[in-house]
């Protein structure tokens, strides 16, 4: 147990652990200060990492940040510090996220210290699963994980799982459509061109994975121009594992809890052996987001579909320096 203030080279390592969390399009929209007088780390959006025609209202952004605030306190209780956290602390700002006070004199979290070996090892796969059913038991735990942060884990029937898929369908159709959405995907989309510019932020051409022969599975594809010159095509798994994670309301703090439970079942799935991917396609669209849930379900807004299964993992995808996020004041 750590019983002094943390110093500037621990904090940079939770925010290290922090920012290996998933966001829309690996945009990394978080911003963190550390107020030294108070022992707190201040969470921001960050604007210019927005995405003004696919997030019109931030939520997928406040998803981000609420991933990487999970990080956050993962990270904590694996070096034995307690995280105090409060949401949306100031009413006058609405990219202020949270606060984490960190505190070195309170137990440690064991559930959450258990997780920050998979911090490292959860990636996004846009690869092909096999069709291997992943056990009762484990998704029972996933269902778990998100209810331990207020949220609710959905595992759909296969009517429900069929409709989802139409609604792919329906997103992909409603993007192609789009020139800003496609606009705003390109900007965020690296393609191994030559003269491209190396970034730290983005969706690399590695990690796009291979075309699907048939859209049999909720997979983005980030590519449909075919810039990304020798990419293959595969067939994907025809009856995808896939979950939605939802929540009783839809405002930012809900947002920001959907953001923690999300990042908890994927570090648990991670730990269980599971390759996970996620989307958020059928939601970027208001006319298509509400069919996405079940209408016997309680859950009263979906805020992610996921997909779990066995497969490549996938690998890390770039993360800006933490000197880019992370002030000391």
């Amino acid at each position: 147990m750590i019983t002094t203030a943390p110093t500037r080279t621990l904090v940079a390592s939770l925010v290290e652990d922090a920012v290996t969390a998933p966001s829309m399009h690996n945009a990394q929209p978080w911003r963190f200060v550390h107020r030294a007088d108070t022992d707190t780390v201040e969470l921001y959006g960050d604007p210019a990492r927005e995405m003004p025609r696919a997030d019109p209202d931030r939520r997928a952004l406040h998803l981000g940040c609420g991933a990487a605030l999970f990080g956050l306190r993962v990270a904590a209780a694996h070096r034995g510090l307690g995280a105090e956290v409060r949401l949306l602390p100031d009413p006058e700002d609405p990219w202020h996220l949270a606060d984490v006070r960190l505190d070195g004199t309170v137990g440690t979290d064991e559930d959450l210290a258990a997780l920050r070996p998979a911090l490292a090892e959860r990636h996004t796969s846009r690869f092909p699963f096999t069709e291997e059913r992943v056990p009762a038991e484990i998704l029972d735990g996933l269902r778990a994980a998100a209810l331990l942060e207020g949220c609710r884990l959905v595992v759909p029937g296969d009517w429900h799982t069929e409709a989802v898929m139409g609604l792919v369908h329906a997103s992909e159709m409603f993007e192609a459509a789009d020139v800003r959405v496609r606009a705003e995907i390109a900007a965020w989309t690296r393609t191994g061109e030559a003269g491209e510019d190396a970034r730290t932020e983005g969706i690399p051409s590695y990690a796009l994975g291979p075309r699907q022969y048939d859209v049999t599975s909720p997979v983005r594809d980030f590519d449909p121009p075919r810039r990304v010159p020798e990419r293959g095509a595969a067939r994907f798994e025809r009856d995808p594992q896939i979950a939605l994670l939802g929540t009783a309301g839809d405002t930012p703090r809900e947002w920001l809890a959907a953001g923690q439970a999300l990042q908890r079942v994927l570090l648990r799935a991670t730990l269980d052996g599971l390759a996970t991917s996620l989307t958020s396609q059928p939601l970027e669209w208001p006319e298509l987001r509400p069919l996405a849930r079940d209408p016997l379900s309680t859950t009263g807004f979906v805020q992610m579909v996921l997909r779990f299964g066995y497969g490549p993992r996938g690998r890390a995808t770039p993360r800006r320096p933490v000197s880019e996020v992370l002030a000391f004041a």
